[in-house]
């Protein structure tokens, strides 16, 4: 019947037809302008039809459709190409017709059936899934909310509560909690899941199952009575607002879009989600939210192409140095996959990375996530170790000892004698020169930086570092090995502090500063939380440690002399000098107490006060946005300096780097995306504001080269 680039139509026996999702030159199925015009086409034709009975939807691909073509949303924000009504319009129109068609509709959803991808399947009469398939909702984690009748349909299919639930969270859903809320009528293995829906449809169009009394639901108004919906709509504005925050609107303009159009008939309602999905749409946080997820992409491509330029795939792993940071890796590794052995030079130290990777599974069995019995199988794939027996059947080692050149040294050296000559060596180091860490080996083409963040298990950022003889085999093979433990690698190359640290102790020079003036560090800490760190400077250095802190501090000063040197004692400083090293000793900027669930609380000590007040300005109240200014410019030109040194790639994977690595405000899309919303030309202007601070505060000359050209970082 029909025969496109993205969907066919096909007739079956018994005067079904069967529209196939195939999206030719693409891995996925997604809702571009050649599907959704496909789509209008294909379903004209089945609509002027005299005998097509029923229609199966399904698709060519293991995916079955993710949704929106994101990328063309993009020119959208700014207006370019029409208005984001128009570009919504068509597939309304669209998924109104295939719902109104003269004959039942089922679809069988075999794999992801994301945005758009479950739009189109509520919009079908009824829905089979495949048991390994996943549904959802996901676009308010891009800071838009359902385009295409999801909070029209999704209320009207499941209730409320479970539409509130689901676009709100934007989570994947699995086949039994879609089959126990109702909006999957039944879930079968992969392998019956076509014949299923055949059966499906056949028994509607027989007569069996009334297709009709579906519809009438889905088109006319929720069947909730005033009261029953101001409770329901009225409570989770309130809840879903204190959880998302001032940030985060996308929630809260659903819930509000679902609240309005409850009373209201499918297309009045269509009207009222497609005036909140331009509400949203127009805002900057979407523009940001859309941003990284394009990055993410970005670098979850790229790191998907070092993995396939890899020698070989990473069968057994080692970590050199349990304690936390060794048995956090150690944990991440065998969870996900890849057996790891875990060297230590004494057994306390053993025992205390088992004690790491225990908890942490244990905390998964705690939370029904995972069985006891797969919790053993994990532990069991973790071999400690006192010696270097069978470090020839190592594909990559990463050595993870205290952050000690010297100590680093012997270690490397030691190591690189008990493996075989194509053993990747990788060092966990934080700080220290890669180039220069490679003086100790051999092989130093076998060796490169994998710096992993605390903790471990929850920081998705790995920065691969290479060394000046650092190969691509080994560059390779370690990214891969991180794509294995499920992190987000990102290739950077050495220099003092690699990428992240680097930017990140710029930062703290500028808390620094602001304390010396007189700042508080609670207003300080209260207005970048603000911002939207979560957490301000002092509490974060009090996390990171004071000694951590004032040895990164140091490496920086060597590398980069002209602008982090220190020109007086810092409050950081003091903290160190009296021994208030932060949570891990109980004390910094605040004091830590143990809470109920025994986790450290800060609370706010007068003695810090006591102590800085010798080396700082009486204290006094700044303006939030001088202190925003102090705080950002140093970390903004430095992230500028590692772009064009080209210590990274890009401005995406600079920006996802912060994001993923210390919890930059993921509504802010990144530093880069920070300046190009606020202006280049206005950026610069407020360097040159504060350029009597020092070097940090200077706009590079790239930046106001960009500044008078009237240059972006980001093109989309």
């Amino acid at each position: 019947m029909y025969n496109g680039s993205a969907i066919t139509v096909k007739m079956l026996e018994g005067g079904i037809a069967e529209m196939n999702f195939d999206l030719q030159g693409e891995s996925v199925n997604k809702f571009n302008t050649q599907t959704v015009t496909e789509l209008a086409e294909a379903l004209k034709l089945l609509d002027d039809a005299e005998d097509v009975k029923g229609l199966l939807l399904t698709s060519g691909k293991g995916v079955f459709l993710v949704g929106a073509d994101i990328t063309e949303f993009v020119p959208l924000f700014d207006g370019a190409s029409g208005s984001i009504g128009d570009h919504l319009s068509k597939n309304h129109e669209n998924f109104n017709l295939l719902e109104d068609l003269d004959f039942p509709t089922c679809i069988a959803i075999n794999g992801y059936a994301m945005g758009g991808g479950l739009e189109l399947a509520l919009a079908c009469d009824f829905r089979v899934m495949s048991s390994v398939a996943k549904i959802g909702l996901p676009e308010t984690k891009l800071g838009i909310i359902p385009g295409w009748g999801g909070t029209v349909r999704l209320p009207r299919v499941a209730g409320a509560d479970t539409a509130i639930d689901w676009i709100c969270s934007g989570k994947e859903q699995r086949p039994d909690v879609a089959l126990k809320a109702g909006v999957v009528d039944g879930v079968v293995a992969p392998e019956d899941l076509r014949d299923a829906a055949i059966k499906v449809l056949q028994d509607a169009i027989d007569g069996k199952m009334d297709y009709e009394s579906r519809r009438d639901q889905k088109t006319e108004p929720l069947k909730l009575n005033e009261t029953e919906s101001m409770m329901v709509f009225e409570t989770s504005k309130a809840f879903v607002a204190g959880m998302a925050g001032p940030n985060y609107p996308a929630p809260v303009v659903a819930i509000e879009c679902m609240q309005q159009a409850a009373r209201k008939y499918r297309d009045d309602a269509i009207d009222i989600e497609r005036a909140g999905f331009e509400k949203v749409a127009g805002t900057s946080v979407a523009e940001a939210l859309v941003g990284i997820f394009l990055s993410d992409q970005l670098i979850g491509k790229k790191a998907k192409g070092w993995e396939k330029q890899a020698d070989k795939k990473v069968e057994r792993a080692a970590v050199l140095g349990a304690g936390i940071m060794g048995g956090g890796i150690a944990y991440q590794s065998a969870y996900k996959g890849t057996p790891i052995k875990m060297k230590d030079i004494n057994q306390a130290g053993l025992d205390l990375g088992l004690s790491e990777a225990n908890k942490l599974l244990s905390k998964r069995v705690n939370r029904g996530r995972m069985k006891v019995e797969e919790m053993g199988k994990v532990l069991a794939s973790i071999d400690p170790t006192l010696s270097y027996d069978n470090f020839d059947e190592i594909d990559i080692v990463v050595e993870a000892v205290v952050e000690n050149p010297k100590v680093k040294h012997a270690v490397l050296a030691d190591v690189e004698k008990q493996v075989t000559p194509d053993t990747i060596i990788a060092s966990n180091t934080s700080t220290i020169s890669i180039t220069y860490l490679a003086e100790a080996l051999e092989r130093p083409e076998n060796f490169c930086g994998m710096h992993f963040f605390n903790p471990v298990h929850a920081m998705p950022l790995v920065e691969v570092i290479r060394g000046e003889k650092t190969s691509d085999t080994a560059v390779a093979r370690t990214v891969a090995y991180a794509n294995a433990m499920g992190k987000k690698a990102i290739v950077v190359n050495d220099c003092p502090g690699f990428l992240v640290n680097r930017v990140l102790f710029p930062y703290f020079a500028g808390f620094m500063g602001l304390l010396k003036d007189g700042a508080d560090f609670q207003q300080v800490d209260k207005v970048m939380e603000r911002f939207g760190w979560p957490m301000g400077p002092a509490y974060l250095m009090d996390v990171v440690g004071m000694d951590t802190g004032h040895h990164a501090e140091q490496v920086m000063a060597d590398g980069f002399p002209d602008r982090m040197t220190k020109t007086y004692k810092t409050a950081g400083d003091v903290m160190y000098e009296n021994d208030r090293y932060g949570q891990k000793n109980g004390k910094g900027f605040y004091v830590y107490e143990t809470d109920k669930r025994g986790k450290p609380k800060k609370v706010v000590s007068q003695e810090t006060y006591d102590l800085l007040a010798p080396e700082t300005a009486a204290i006094k109240e700044f303006d939030k946005e001088e202190i925003i200014a102090r705080m950002m410019i140093p970390m903004a030109t430095e992230l500028a300096r590692c772009l064009e040194e080209g210590i990274v790639g890009s401005p995406a994977e600079a920006d996802m780097a912060l994001v993923y690595g210390v919890g930059f405000p993921p509504f802010r899309g990144g530093i880069f995306r920070w300046i190009d919303n606020m202006g280049i030309e206005k950026f610069v202007a407020m360097c040159d504001q504060y350029k009597s601070l020092g070097k940090l505060y200077e706009a590079t000359d790239a930046q106001r080269e960009m500044a008078a050209n009237g240059g972006k970082y980001y093109t989309l």
